[in-house]
């Protein structure tokens, strides 16, 4: 402080002009100020996900609020690294992770399986017994997780299927692995299904053929129609 006061008194006595000198000094503060804003606050938003770890490196992150979704690749002090499934790096500034919410799929306890199986409707009066024997397939699966609830139960009648809804979680919350015993589990409930004498409900539609002869009889009788208008319309 004493070097810049003496720095200054001698720049007076030369013949400087302080005003000036000051003037400009204090308008480039301001725009250092405002062109270190974004810096200071991608720094304070690197030291938040220091403390707070919200997610690792090699964490699979989602944002709702943004259109973020990938891998954690690098957190750095300013930007954070982000590897897209379309395998395209994504950079992000830190400061935008204390203004949105993340999703943090890596620390999942497991993954849902969360299905709608529609079962004829001629065929309601076995229904219970199908909940019944895909919710023991469901508790003695050694994939699926006990530590979450696990539901089977008629949601609702239609026209032509009863649908029964049914949730549960697995053990793993890898993609693949989940995808694998995901089709486990619908291949044993449609087995199920099938050795209780049921089927799986499809939409059907119902289309009615008339006879040719039908058909012969109801063009000759529009034409009468036609004819007998077109004779009315003369008059």
């Amino acid at each position: 402080f004493v070097i810049i006061i003496a720095i200054i008194s001698a720049m007076q006595k030369i013949g400087f002009n302080l005003k000036g000198i000051l003037a400009f000094s204090g308008a480039s503060g301001i725009v250092l100020g405002f062109a270190s804003k974004d810096l200071l606050s991608n720094i304070f938003g690197a030291v938040i996900l220091y403390f707070d770890k919200p997610f690792n490196v090699g964490d699979w992150i989602r944002s709702p609020d943004r259109d973020i979704e990938g891998t954690v690749q690098n957190i750095g002090w300013r930007q954070t690294k982000i590897l897209t499934f379309e395998k395209h790096p994504m950079y992000v500034p830190n400061s935008i992770f204390s203004t949105i919410v993340i999703e943090n799929r890596s620390r999942m306890q497991g993954r849902r399986i969360r299905e709608y199986i529609g079962v004829r409707f001629d065929d309601m009066e076995k229904v219970k017994k199908i909940t019944d024997d895909i919710k023991a397939m469901l508790f003695g699966h050694p994939e699926i997780t006990k530590k979450f609830d696990i539901i089977v139960a008629l949601d609702k009648i239609t026209d032509f299927s009863a649908s029964i809804f049914i949730m549960a979680f697995t053990h793993t919350t890898v993609w693949v692995k989940y995808q694998e015993v995901k089709q486990d589990v619908l291949i044993k409930i449609s087995d199920i299904i099938t050795s209780n004498g049921a089927k799986i409900a499809v939409p059907a539609t119902t289309v009615n053929f008339k006879d040719k002869n039908e058909l012969v009889e109801q063009e000759i009788i529009n034409k009468e129609i036609e004819e007998a208008r077109e004779e009315q319309s003369t008059i």
